[in-house]
């Protein structure tokens, strides 16, 4: 018996000293991760926006987008590109959860008049040489100029405008029909995103 309590000891001293540790893993590594994020926004904001001056990541717009099983607020955030100092583009991310391997999450620009200036993708898990075509730019490529009212936004092969990839229609389908979605958002609150304060800076 005299053993069990050194071991006990040993045990929580050994816990003690591992949570410690990760503690210091963490509080190490929290910031550089922060602004390794910070910088792919920043290089997702360049491509998918019209020429800024600002920092679009501190210029944004906050709104809830609906709510989740929980009922809590689901917000998007609306990213604002300035040129001397008015508004020439809003980009905002939308997550496809229909992804043939999952959620597809993306950056979309656009300019004031919710034409599609650009769009990046973000993260995705879908299949390695088919459905994973729709980060390649000839595909990404035929968002751009177009705005709500004017595409069918639906795939060629639901008689839409745009293009799927041969034996992977379902990313392309949950691409366009996330787009669409997010553009009939900003379009709903087009004066609001523009004209809010928002953070700016």
């Amino acid at each position: 018996m005299n053993g069990l309590p050194r071991l006990v000891l040993a045990l929580t001293l050994i816990t003690l000293g591992a949570g410690l540790l990760l503690s210091l893993v963490e509080s190490q590594t929290r910031e550089p991760i922060a602004e390794q994020r910070r910088l792919e926004t920043l290089r997702a904001l360049q491509t998918v926006l019209p020429p800024f001056d600002n920092s679009p990541d501190a210029d944004t717009v906050e709104l809830v987008a609906g709510q989740d099983k929980k009922g809590r607020d689901l917000k998007r955030t609306f990213f604002r590109g300035r040129k001397d100092g008015a508004v020439t583009g809003v980009a905002f991310s939308v997550v496809a959860p229909d992804g043939y391997s999952g959620n597809i999450t993306m950056m979309v620009g656009v300019d004031q008049e919710g034409r599609v200036v650009g769009l990046e993708i973000l993260s995705h898990a879908e299949t390695p040489g088919l459905g994973d075509k729709i980060n390649r730019d000839e595909f990404k490529g035929q968002f751009r100029g177009k705005t709500l009212a004017g595409a069918d936004w639906r795939v060629k092969k639901d008689g839409g405008d745009f293009d799927q990839i041969t034996g992977a229609t379902i990313s392309p389908r949950a691409v366009v029909k996330a787009v669409h979605q997010g553009l009939q958002f900003f379009h709903d609150h087009q004066a609001e995103v523009l004209a809010a304060q928002g953070s700016h800076q």
